[in-house]
């Protein structure tokens, strides 16, 4: 017999909780939905916007917390990354530009999708995309 289950729901550690709700919430439009503690000073969160799951967990007890986040940490988060189906994504890349998140332009990949990449506070990689239109293709071979 298969397993059976449904859904499933990324968890990021995060080096600053109130910074990565601010991006999440505010940029990106995630309600948050549970907490362990009073938001934004607390430990986990839940985020959802639609039928997307997100849950951030603090990399450090408060008391154990270095002053900055530790680069190297932060560089091996490029690895980790959520695919976000996106209908616009020049739309995308226009909002997250304007609420200041440095993401790169829309490309067209070789294998057929338009994509708008972004990173969170954690270095975490986002993209925005969809099946690239055949216009978008033959632009691209340009």
């Amino acid at each position: 017999m298969p397993l059976d289950f449904d859904g499933a729901c990324t968890m990021f550690q995060v080096f600053d909780m109130p910074t990565s709700l601010a991006f999440y919430c505010d940029v990106l439009g995630f309600q948050l939905v549970g907490s362990s503690g009073q938001p934004p000073r607390c430990g986990w969160a839940l985020l959802r916007r639609d039928n997307i799951e997100l849950m951030l967990n603090t990399q450090y007890e408060d008391d154990q917390r270095p002053p900055v986040a530790d680069p190297a940490r932060q560089a091996s988060h490029g690895d980790s990354s959520i695919y976000f189906g996106c209908a616009d994504p020049d739309g995308a890349y226009l909002h997250l530009r304007d609420h200041g998140t440095n993401p790169r332009p829309p490309i067209v990949t070789s294998y057929g999708f338009k994509q708008v990449y972004v990173t969170d506070p954690d270095g975490y990689v986002l993209c925005f995309h969809r099946p690239a239109t055949p216009q978008e293709k033959d632009s691209s071979h340009s």
